[in-house]
């Protein structure tokens, strides 16, 4: 059974970092693209980030210049650095991936951007 899980959300103060994590666990094969969403208490989720087995990446604009996505193929390992955090960063993170074509989500790992 494939699993994705996350760790490393938190409370964190404004302008402060964060490292997130999820590991695809359950399957001998690599992710495909792998990626962070967030949702935010009454609002869409969004997109954060994606990253490709091969590293092409892709942001969204709300976090571009701030947030870094990056991967560990060995490890089905996804990683997001997130500097310069905002209150408005503040959400639930969900990881993404695409292992054989069937999209999997994590559980979700809430980041509070606050002083």
């Amino acid at each position: 059974q494939v699993q994705l899980v996350e760790s490393g959300g938190g409370l964190v103060q404004p302008g402060g970092s964060l490292r997130l994590s999820c590991e695809a666990s359950g399957t001998i094969f690599r992710a495909n693209a792998m990626g962070w969403y967030r949702q935010a208490p009454g609002k869409e989720r969004e997109l954060v980030a994606t990253i490709t087995s091969g590293g092409s990446t892709n942001y969204g604009d709300s976090v571009k210049g701030r947030f870094t996505i990056s991967r560990a193929n060995a490890k089905n390992t996804v990683y997001l650095q997130m500097n310069s955090l905002k209150p408005e960063d503040t959400a639930v993170y969900y990881c993404n991936g695409v292992i054989l074509t069937i999209t999997y989500w994590g559980q979700g790992t809430q980041v509070t951007v606050s002083s």
